[in-house]
């Protein structure tokens, strides 16, 4: 009877197949949490600007993505980034230009792929600077040496081309001259010897004078000091906390050679932190040789420190550490050089002022693979997870008949000689003890009770949670908001809003934010009324100015004001939010286009009379004629001026009186001023207005606001004409303006 019962196949189809719920659910669990991860990198990750990808070049890259900056400076102690010079380009809508100057793209551009660029070294020939570095050549994933050239003291450059390529890796490449001749000193450890080249037709063509040294030594400097020549290295052959944290010293009465070895060598081996590596060239300044070196510790390359040797004799070698003398950014990732900076080379020009070129990466090394390696195991946990749930909602789902745990036996004569049968006696009570313990499990999870409803929901709360985490990890870039470039150069603008006491603490949050994206220089709070805070009240990585007025006025806002240095200004009113990378974008619209105003609010002004509506209303007539300026780019020299001159002052008596509608007179001022288009949209992510969350909105009252500003649109249009035409919107192929 026994063996019967368990041999029917009823029972058994039943007890091993789950019923469709099962597979129901784990599909849905599946749609559901991709569907959590669509909506995710639509809101989240979309909105961060990722970086500038060229088909061929400018990809992630494990090692990095190393830039290169300009510095000034009346002492190489002192130096201070292009952007704080003032050097503007006209020709690129770069005032002031700000680094990086050269960037991945500057080599993809001319049609030489690379990945990033790096160890900068500068060759100055009169009022023209050349600059080699290493470039990550995207065809063989090493480096080689490549080279450009500036004009104009480093605010722009032009690629020249790879100027020394070789079968193995190539980096650092130390360029100096020796009598009147050109030698380049790169580093190429895979080839496990110290090479000397010398330049046949600089920059570009190259010859191997001879091998200095035959020892993989790396990031290799020549100075000439104290009547001898002296070559500051390091041996990548170390291993373990030796690696990066060794160097040596060789001197030799000729850079030619031959070369002795130091009798302190190693002078560091054992902590990355120290600065051993060499980061850079050498240098004298009054008197005294300074060397730059690599803090490894954290992540190779974090910083360069500068040390001030003491003494440098054949015997003794003495060096402290000195300040640098450059300011660290606070940008953290939103800054190019945010994460760490290995590499400088300081020289003083003919004039007697410094120049200095620094490279800088915005992420630590590995990165990306880190990245890559979060984001498959976060799909993997969530996938484990609806396989789990799945699994465990089909076993509730399934009927398992008793039958399934009685073991099938029969009796024989076999079984007689055998303990066959005190062994299935034993396996029957065991199984049929499971059988009962599973039976139990299934009715108590079949209940429908909050602790089993708890149970699921934080289990699919953890699988959102890696879904979330996977696609940001793994399409989200670098978690950086960059710049954009527009014609190879990055720029800067200054950044105003106004507002006053009752809204301090609104002002606070938007400074904190505001100030970490990448081309904000300055932030000029203008302050209406009430008590005003100091600068430092603030938790700001810019300078924040505080403008107290005098009266309270609106008009205040476009007051003339020669402190800003920036030819680029974002009105930006104190309770809206949104991402760098949104702002990013209409600054580099706005560079395209400065005589317009590129703002992020459009509205279309139409009917008869002029009636003020909102932005549903521009949707639904498929254009605009109007951007508010509490949120848009415009030009500091020509808005400002163009508001407060004698034309203007009927339409500033106006917004006085009603203290509204001065972003309506500034788009009249703009339209009156040229028969040319005057205003452009950019779409943002997302914006949220803060005032919301408080009772200092200045306009709860929105339709006595519209119909205030209805008036105003009356009263400008009879002194200054009427707004331009409709401009349609997605007309941009990036689709900004959609």
């Amino acid at each position: 009877m026994v063996g019967r019962r368990a041999m029917r196949p009823s029972g058994g189809m039943r007890g091993v197949v789950a019923r469709s719920p099962a597979v129901a659910f784990l599909a849905a669990a599946a749609v559901s949490a991709a569907l959590v991860g669509g909506v995710y990198f639509w809101v989240v990750v979309s909105s961060f600007r990722l970086p500038d990808h060229r088909a061929a070049g400018c990809l992630p890259d494990g090692e990095g993505s190393w830039a290169i900056g300009m510095y000034y400076g009346k002492s190489p102690l002192e130096l201070r980034p292009i952007e704080l010079k003032g050097k503007s380009n006209g020709n690129s809508s770069a005032w002031p230009v700000a680094n990086p100057v050269l960037t991945c793209a500057t080599p993809t551009d001319a049609g030489f792929p690379s990945n990033f660029v790096a160890d900068p070294f500068l060759y100055v020939q009169g009022d023209t600077l050349f600059l080699f570095f290493e470039t990550k050549t995207v065809s063989t994933m090493q480096g080689d040496i490549g080279v450009a050239r500036s004009l104009d003291q480093g605010a722009t450059w032009e690629f020249l081309g790879i100027a020394l390529d070789e079968a193995w890796h190539l980096s650092y490449p130390f360029v100096f001259k020796y009598e009147n001749e050109i030698y380049m000193m790169p580093e190429g450890n895979k080839k496990k010897e110290l090479r000397l080249y010398r330049a046949t037709k600089f920059p570009l063509e190259w010859t191997l004078e001879k091998v200095l040294i035959n020892k993989p030594l790396i990031d290799s400097s020549l100075v000439q000091y104290d009547g001898l020549w002296w070559l500051f290295a390091s041996d990548f052959t170390r291993h373990g906390t030796e690696k990066n944290a060794e160097l040596e010293i060789w001197y030799s009465n000729s850079p030619l050679g031959p070369w002795n070895e130091h009798k302190q060598n190693p002078i560091y081996r054992s902590d990355k932190s120290l600065g051993a590596r060499n980061g850079g060239r050498l240098f004298i300044f009054e008197g005294s040789l300074y060397r730059p070196g690599q803090d490894c510790s954290g992540t190779y390359g974090r910083k360069v420190k500068l040390y001030k040797v003491e003494k440098l004799t054949k015997e003794e070698y003495k060096e402290v550490p000195v300040k640098l003398g450059i300011e660290e950014t606070k940008k953290r990732r939103n800054a190019w050089n945010g994460m760490r900076y290995h590499h400088m080379d300081a020289q003083q020009l003919a004039s007697g002022g410094w120049i200095a070129v620094m490279d800088g990466d915005r992420v630590p090394s590995g990165d990306s693979t880190r990245r890559s390696l979060f984001g498959y195991m976060g799909f993997s946990v969530a996938v484990a997870l609806v396989i789990f749930v799945g699994f465990v909602k089909g076993a509730i789902s399934c009927y398992i008949p008793p039958s399934f745990w009685v073991p099938v036996t029969r009796r024989s004569e076999f079984s007689r000689i055998l303990p066959v049968h005190r062994i299935n006696q034993k396996f029957r009570r065991y199984s049929t003890s499971v059988g009962r313990n599973i039976s139990a499990t299934k009715a108590r999870l079949s209940e429908k009770t909050w602790s089993n409803t708890l149970f699921f929901c934080v289990i699919a709360l953890i699988g959102i949670v890696n879904v979330c985490v996977a696609v940001h990890f793994l399409f989200g870039g670098n978690g950086a908001e960059e710049a954009y470039t527009y014609q190879g150069q990055r720029s800067q603008f200054t950044m105003v809003t106004m507002t006053y006491e009752a809204r301090l603490w609104n002002l606070k949050l938007f400074v904190e934010h505001y100030s970490r994206c990448e081309s904000v220089r300055e932030i000029v709070v203008v302050w209406n009324k009430g008590n005003h805070p100091t600068s430092d009240a603030f938790d700001s990585t810019v300078p924040v100015r505080i403008r107290v007025e005098e009266i309270n006025s609106l008009n205040n806002r476009f007051r003339v004001d020669p402190l800003i240095k920036t030819r680029a200004v974002l009105e930006l009113d104190d309770d809206i939010m949104m991402t760098c990378s949104d702002i990013e974008k209409g600054f580099k619209v706005w560079r395209e286009h400065p005589e317009r105003m590129v703002g992020f609010y459009p509205r279309m002004i139409d009917g008869n009379p002029l009636q003020y509506r909102n932005e549903r209303y521009a949707r639904g007539k498929k254009g605009y004629n109007l951007i508010l300026t509490g949120a848009a780019f415009m030009d500091s020299e020509f808005a400002f001026s163009k508001y407060w001159s004698k034309e203007a002052k009927e339409g500033r008596d106006y917004v006085h009186e009603n203290f509204n509608c001065e972003d309506l007179l500034m788009n009249f001022l703009y339209a009156n001023a040229s028969s040319e288009r005057t205003v452009e949209y950019v779409h943002p992510a997302w914006a949220i207005d803060t005032s919301k969350f408080s009772a200092v909105a200045i306009s709860r009252d929105t339709q006595k606001h519209y119909d205030i500003r209805t008036k105003c649109l009356a009263k400008f249009a009879s002194i200054y004409g009427p707004l331009p035409q409709k401009w349609g919107f997605g007309m941009r192929e990036d689709g900004w303006d959609k």
